[in-house]
């Protein structure tokens, strides 16, 4: 991993840029995810990929890791500020509230990972995980 003089304070960046940062650590976790899982066709990749990224899974995910009280008050505090900012974009694909919410779980993400606790990023992918794909599972 590449090593830089100065720290980003998680907590002086607004919450887009941190959303913007939680997307890519996401994609990231999802994309080695489906290769661990023994899926290597491309088109396949894609497609499952997006049972993971979509706003709608995110959202879902979010939802269920604030009733479950698996949050702290300061990532639930995370989670409420990047619901709440304003990014000056309309959804294309899904409704604002959903919109807002993944927008509030990426925020989540990137907060943790510019924090560097790993372990607990771990955590809360692992969760996230395991909650998109009882979903996926079910009635999706």
């Amino acid at each position: 991993m590449l090593h830089y003089e100065r720290k980003i304070d998680e907590k002086q960046l607004n919450s887009l840029a941190l959303a913007y940062m939680g997307d890519a650590v996401f994609e990231l976790y999802v994309r080695r995810h489906l290769l661990q899982s023994g899926k290597v066709k491309p088109h396949q990749l894609h497609r499952e990929a997006t049972h993971y990224v979509s706003a709608k899974a995110q959202s879902m995910a979010i939802h269920q890791l604030l009733d479950n009280s698996f949050l702290s008050e300061e990532e639930t505090a995370v989670v409420r500020r990047g619901r709440n900012a304003k990014s000056g974009t309309v959804p294309k694909n899904t409704d604002i509230h959903t919109y807002r919410y993944s927008t509030g779980f990426e925020s989540l993400l990137g907060y943790i990972y510019l924090s560097g606790n790993e372990e607990r990023l771990d955590e809360i992918v692992i969760e996230t995980f395991n909650i998109i794909e009882k979903k996926k599972g079910g009635t999706n």
